[in-house]
């Protein structure tokens, strides 16, 4: 077994004491932490590698809630529109998708990977079609991931068999793996997803024991469907069908009513904000503070970079703080230490990973980052506690090095797993071939 003790001017583990070492230090043996304490050195023993990161912050690695990354190939083509209705996602994004051609995906992965990594992401939840093209460069890449296999179906039987024939194939070459979960994919309940795939759809979580990756709420879709059909909310139909009792990953939700809110809290149900894709679609702000305050498991996500432009969780962190201040009319109505809760334990717990992740404890994974503390941003050093500073005076950028199962992805701020330059010229040529497409 490999041991390697890590040394920073500062240890921000996230735990539930909220313990803080300055200096301190963590010791990983392969895959996962076994010590971490508050002096430079644990005491005279020798480890196969010692690295001391100095003038640098050790935190968690962030997890991406929600996202698609094969989506960075379509960054900029959606400026101008609304993708949280049905008919902007379709006439917008679902037409581009249908000139695809599958051997395109692999470089966007790859340069999505290589964002999330240079920006502090460790574990992000995707939902997308098309895996076996995904899946490889995931893995490449060394993240860990909860990868969901999107459905849309618009009530069509054929199109119902064939996309949850190959969930069904997907989540089964997924079995055993160690950093990536299958989970489940249906794009948006009630809105391109029918009653008859969400039965099947609960039956397949059912069998690999996994959940369920949604849209819900961006425009009050499902709400007025369901209370026209059944006349009640979409989440009190989910529960009449039971599929609330499933572990739900539901992005956005900023058109459920209040009246709902407890229902969610007593279901293994996450709402994951992504303000800054529902800010740019002029979709308005999740109700996050009341929700929270409800009980429900919050995570934040950044969405996919046709929506939002950047995979930066740090500034999905400072862009959330603020946006519920202003619905709120409230400043810190969402406080920052709970903003750093989502977009670590938060996201965890959603993928039932909180017993591995989102927080630095012995007995769990080496999923963690480190940020330059002489970078811009952080003094005056008594001003701002650390938690304010995270979420709102720093950025991805500040990210040197970023270690997922003991293993490094970026170290000093190179890349160790993607070649990164590749990956762009991949993307850039790839893209130049979809704009041909697209103008035949």
């Amino acid at each position: 077994m490999a041991t390697t003790l890590l040394r920073a001017e500062k240890v921000v583990t996230l735990d539930a004491q909220d313990t803080i070492y300055q200096p301190g230090y963590l010791v990983v043996e392969d895959d996962r932490i076994v010590e971490l304490g508050p002096q430079s050195t644990p005491g005279n023993r020798r480890f196969d590698r010692e690295v001391d990161l100095g003038p640098r912050l050790i935190m968690p690695g962030l997890v991406n809630a929600h996202t698609h990354s094969p989506m960075v190939l379509f960054r900029g083509h959606a400026e101008g529109h609304s993708l949280f209705t049905f008919e902007g996602w379709y006439n917008t994004i679902r037409v581009v998708e249908e000139v695809l051609d599958p051997d395109m995906l692999p470089p966007a992965v790859a340069v999505s990977c290589a964002e999330m990594i240079r920006t502090g992401t460790t574990c992000f939840a995707d939902q997308y079609f098309w895996m076996d093209k995904i899946v490889p460069e995931v893995r490449k890449s060394g993240l860990r991931a909860a990868l969901a296999y999107g459905v849309v179906e618009m009530g069509d039987e054929a199109a119902r068999e064939r996309e949850l024939a190959a969930a069904a194939a997907f989540l089964e070459s997924l079995a055993g793996d160690s950093r990536l979960i299958g989970w489940v994919g249906p794009h948006a309940f009630f809105v391109d997803n029918s009653e008859e795939a969400m039965a099947l759809e609960v039956e397949l979580a059912d069998r690999f024991q996994t959940g369920l990756h949604i849209h819900l709420a961006t425009d009050g879709s499902e709400d007025r469907y369901c209370q026209e059909k059944y006349g009640q909310t979409a989440i009190q139909q989910l529960k009449e069908m039971g599929i609330l009792d499933h572990p739900i990953l539901a992005a956005h939700c900023i058109t459920v009513p209040e009246e709902d809110f407890p229902t969610l809290a007593e279901h293994p149900f996450t709402v994951v904000v992504a303000s800054s894709s529902a800010m740019k679609n002029a979709a308005g702000a999740a109700p996050l503070k009341a929700m929270i305050e409800a009980g429900v498991n919050a995570a934040l996500g950044t969405d996919n970079v046709t929506n939002n432009n950047s995979y930066d969780m740090f500034k999905e962190m400072q862009i959330t703080g603020k946006l519920m201040s202003l619905r709120e009319r409230t400043p810190n109505a969402v406080p920052t230490r709970h903003i750093l809760e989502m977009a670590t334990m938060g996201g965890a717990r959603a993928l039932g990973l909180e017993d591995e992740i989102g927080s630095l404890e012995a007995g769990k994974k080496a999923d963690l980052i480190s940020l330059d503390l002489t970078e811009i941003g952080w003094p005056p050093v008594g001003g701002q506690d650390v938690y304010t500073a995270l979420v709102y005076a720093v950025s991805g950028m500040h990210v040197r090095d970023v270690m997922v199962d003991g293993r490094w992805l970026l170290r000093d701020g190179r890349w160790t797993t993607i070649d990164y330059a590749q990956a762009r010229a991949d993307l850039e040529r790839v893209h130049a071939e979809l704009e041909k497409r697209l103008a035949e």
